[in-house]
């Protein structure tokens, strides 16, 4: 593959800096439709690239529900085979979905009884 052909097999040209990660979705049309799970390669305020389990095809509309950051909703900017370039309609913020989950969850949403203190033992 030379250059030219190498950059012209790119999506359209990017504005926001994008993040690379690993973060399982599942696609669907606005009216409900499932399109199956992706996995999210690469994040961006504007977008995301993702892999799909099957062929999605480019300017449909459709809904992905990202971790931490919950329902977006975007345009499908291109498709080749089963990735996806998802330009979003409105910007998120990409840190959210690298925030951790659990522990510090699970601590707040415990009742106080069964809550440890600072040296491990059970409170009363």
């Amino acid at each position: 593959m030379n250059d030219e052909q190498d950059i012209s097999d790119r999506g359209p040209a990017r504005a926001a800096p994008r993040d690379s990660l690993f973060l399982l979705t599942t696609l669907s049309t606005p009216e409900g439709a499932q399109l199956g799970k992706a996995r999210v390669r690469n994040l961006s305020a504007t977008g995301l690239m993702a892999d799909c389990e099957r062929a999605v095809p480019a300017g449909i509309k459709i809904i992905c529900d990202l971790r931490g950051i919950g329902k977006v909703t975007g345009m499908v900017a291109w498709s080749r085979d089963d990735k996806i370039g998802l330009a979003f309609d409105d910007p998120i913020d990409p840190q959210l979905a690298r925030k951790p989950v659990g522990a510090a969850t699970q601590q707040t949403l415990m009742p106080d009884y069964l809550r440890t203190t600072q040296h491990g033992v059970k409170r009363r």
